[in-house]
């Protein structure tokens, strides 16, 4: 049972906030696994205008949009987690660090964009 002292949702956070931080800060990454996600978010951001499309990237909250960018990492590039648990998580995440709407619309974000990708594969 995932718990909040569960290290990967501990690590998850520290990458929230690296996100965040970089975009006002725009230094280099710090570690490893930020530096590979910044590494391919012209596809990450390019996967979130299909998804959000009423949403401009430079619109979107940045805590929102850091949380989009991990959750979109995790599901097209790096997928090591099954997808409910990324978009489970990404929506703990929002709702510890966002706005009042931000859970629902990470939620539905990520969940069209497992959606489009099962039509891919069907």
């Amino acid at each position: 049972m995932k718990t909040p002292k569960d290290p990967r949702h501990k690590r998850r956070q520290e990458i929230i906030k690296a996100l965040f931080a970089q975009s006002f800060l725009k230094r280099p990454p710090a570690s490893p696994y930020l530096k590979k996600i910044l590494g391919k978010l012209s596809t990450i951001d390019g996967n979130i205008k299909i998804i959000a499309p009423e949403f401009p990237i430079e619109k979107i909250n940045r805590v929102d949009l850091a949380i989009l960018r991990l959750g979109v990492y995790e599901l097209i590039i790096d997928k090591t987690q099954p997808k409910k648990v990324i978009i489970d998580e990404a929506v703990e995440l929002a709702k510890e660090f966002g706005g009042e709407t931000s859970a629902s619309f990470i939620n539905g974000a990520l969940g069209k964009l497992v959606k489009n990708l099962s039509d891919e594969t069907t």
